[in-house]
């Protein structure tokens, strides 16, 4: 595995700018997820890593060496796409081993058995190698393509949304799995999607894109308590966060030039009304199993929280809103640390 370097990178389509001044370090062995809204550059900034695209400006390196105008076959690297894109008239074991079977690799056949056993005891898919691929389920396609990029050991692995055509409990199940193998092997993987549960647990680091910018990079946890912006804000949290103007609550303590109050859940202290004064007022609680979701109206705003299966709360019922350490923003939806709520 390799660390890699971009910086500066930029690419357009005729008048679209699909990536910007893009400066991006990811560490051997790391794990970076790159977040963000369709079109925000993320496709774009694998295709560039694995020399599918070349930079308009900026360099990329891959291990120490510029990669910059090298062709695909040179950088050392394996893509996993969206779809499986496995041969049909292939056996799962003839897949996996297609790779190593490549006139620039000359790997002696025995060789190859054995990496293509061992990489199939990773994915969990060695009870189906005389299989054709086509006799799989959805979640054994998947495996079988990633382990066909694990199977030959690049310097990084590129993943293209590998989980999105995924019913929910496949997905759930093949993030533990992807997460367990890359921690297993070392690997250093930049993976892409819009999905912010797969960035959360998944992610050592998360990088926000935003129509081709690298908004900000941090840990998890950073990214949810820290954002640089209203953007960043609103890419994590379940629900999303809300976001009222100053003075729709009181906020006294809100920090001089702040425009937009950012309250989540953990933000927010709601209960019913006991002498008359009402803040908003319940207009549903949605029942979800193991939580609730609060929604209440402010004036002629929404606002939604969650709350826990025995809240007392009830559809019209009025009640009064504390607000606790929220986040604030400027005119420009930037953050403002400060204030005293």
């Amino acid at each position: 595995m390799a660390e890699v370097v971009l910086h500066g990178v930029d690419k357009a389509f005729k008048a679209t700018q699909a990536v910007s001044g893009l400066d991006l370090a990811i560490a051997d062995g790391e794990f970076v997820v790159l977040l963000g809204p369709t079109g925000a550059g993320k496709t774009t900034t694998l295709r560039l890593i694995a020399g599918l695209e070349k930079p308009d400006a900026g360099s990329i390196q891959i291990g120490g060496r510029d990669v910059t105008r090298l062709d695909p076959a040179s950088r050392d690297v394996a893509f996993v796409f969206q779809q499986y894109s496995l041969y049909p008239h292939l056996t799962v074991f003839e897949n996996l081993a297609f790779p190593l079977r490549s006139p620039s690799r000359r790997v002696p056949e025995d060789q190859i058995r054995r990496r293509v056993e061992e990489v199939a005891k990773l994915v969990r898919i060695h009870h189906k190698l005389e299989n054709r691929s086509t006799k799989l389920s959805g979640g054994e396609m998947q495996r079988v393509a990633i382990g066909r990029a694990l199977v030959r050991k690049p310097s990084i692995f590129l993943m293209d949304e590998p989980l999105s055509s995924l019913d929910a409990k496949l997905r759930g199940d093949l993030r533990l799995e992807l997460k367990r193998i890359q921690s297993e092997l070392g690997a250093t993987v930049l993976y892409v999607t819009h999905d912010q549960i797969e960035a959360m647990t998944m992610a050592d680091r998360i990088g926000i894109l935003a129509e081709g910018r690298l908004v900000q990079v941090g840990t998890p946890r950073q990214i949810y308590t820290e954002p640089a912006n209203l953007h960043v804000a609103a890419r994590l949290g379940q629900p999303a966060i809300n976001l009222l103007p100053v003075g729709l609550l009181p906020d006294g303590g809100a920090p001089t030039g702040a425009k937009t109050v950012g309250a989540r859940t953990e933000h927010l202290a709601i209960e019913r009304s006991a002498n008359g004064h009402a803040d908003g007022k319940v207009d549903w609680v949605e029942h979800l199993g193991d939580q609730n979701h609060l929604h209440v109206t402010i004036g002629d705003r929404k606002l939604i929280t969650l709350t826990d299966t025995e809240t007392p709360l009830r559809n019209g019922d009025p009640v009064t809103i504390r607000l606790r350490n929220p986040l604030f923003f400027d005119g420009e939806g930037n953050r403002i640390r400060g204030g005293s709520i």
